[in-house]
């Protein structure tokens, strides 16, 4: 993929603008709910940052594919959820604080841990003989810069202007939607000529990885006997990927076009299973309301 506005501009904007939504949605107290609920915490840390890396791991070497796409596949599964999961643990009544809280915390993690085990799958998929490498330190500061100043003056000006904030989120938090299907978009059209193929090869792979991923966080959740509306957010934070960084990594940093696809078709994928799991979850949350209310 050759430079251009879209890998140098509008990818970096998007995901500049749901950081920065992000933002507006935390507090300092947010950082401090590990004290109040540790145990989902760790449950949910665990999950994004173990598990999930294990299953698309798993499933690259399982499914059929090319050793670029299946490098795609674990670039995706090393960018765990956004703040399009808090939107739908919302829409779905779970746990918001609870998704924020994970959310907060993988954002900061993943500077540090995705360009090592971005590297460890290049070398593991493309062998001794790649010529691609992820400048490590360069990485850390570039995906730093896009996540932490975003996020910094969304929580600046929580701090600072709370009525603004409060006010600036519910459209910040709907732009970013904008943003991130503009990027999903941009990266299916710079492809578009092979994207056919492409789904016949990532498709059912990155069904099986959104829908295994949600399964494995529902089911671990309920397993430790968590709540409801715990595992609901540990299930659609598992889930709902980060598609639009796992793209500007692939396309901007890596320059490997291929690399974006499992991510754009997991992005496609994971807004049809989301709104599933606002459905489902939805109902049972009101159920179980109505039952305890009985």
């Amino acid at each position: 993929m050759e430079a251009n506005i879209f890998t140098n501009v509008v990818l970096p904007v998007a995901l500049a603008v749901i950081m920065l939504g992000l933002g507006l949605t935390l507090t300092r107290y947010d950082f401090l709910r590990v004290v109040i609920f540790p145990k989902a915490f760790v449950i949910g840390l665990t999950c994004q940052m173990v598990l999930l890396p294990l299953a698309g791991f798993v499933i690259a070497k399982l499914f059929p594919m090319e050793p670029q796409l299946a490098v795609g596949v674990m670039i995706l599964a090393l960018c765990p959820a956004g703040a399009t999961a808090n939107l739908i643990t919302y829409l779905a009544r779970g746990d918001v604080a609870l998704g924020i809280t994970l959310t907060a915390f993988n954002s900061i993690i993943i500077i540090i841990t995705t360009p090592i085990l971005i590297n460890l799958s290049l070398a593991h998929f493309l062998g001794e003989t790649q010529e691609i490498r992820l400048p490590v330190l360069r990485t850390i500061i570039q995906v730093g810069a896009i996540i932490l100043i975003p996020v910094s003056i969304g929580m600046f000006i929580r701090a600072r202007k709370p009525k603004f904030a409060f006010a600036a989120e519910r459209p910040v938090r709907y732009l970013s939607i904008v943003f991130i299907a503009v990027a999903v978009l941009g990266a299916v059209l710079q492809d578009r000529e092979n994207l056919p193929s492409h789904f016949r090869q990532a498709g059912i792979s990155m069904l099986v990885l959104n829908v295994l991923t949600m399964w494995m966080g529902y089911n671990v959740a309920r397993l430790f006997r968590l709540p409801l509306k715990q595992a609901i957010a540990i299930a659609i934070e598992g889930g709902i990927q980060n598609g639009t960084l796992a793209i500007l990594i692939a396309s901007t940093i890596l320059k490997q076009p291929a690399m974006s696809i499992p991510a754009a078709v997991y992005s496609l994928i994971m807004f049809a299973t989301g709104a599933f799991m606002v459905y489902y979850f939805g109902r049972r949350v009101q159920a179980t309301a109505s039952e305890a209310a009985s």
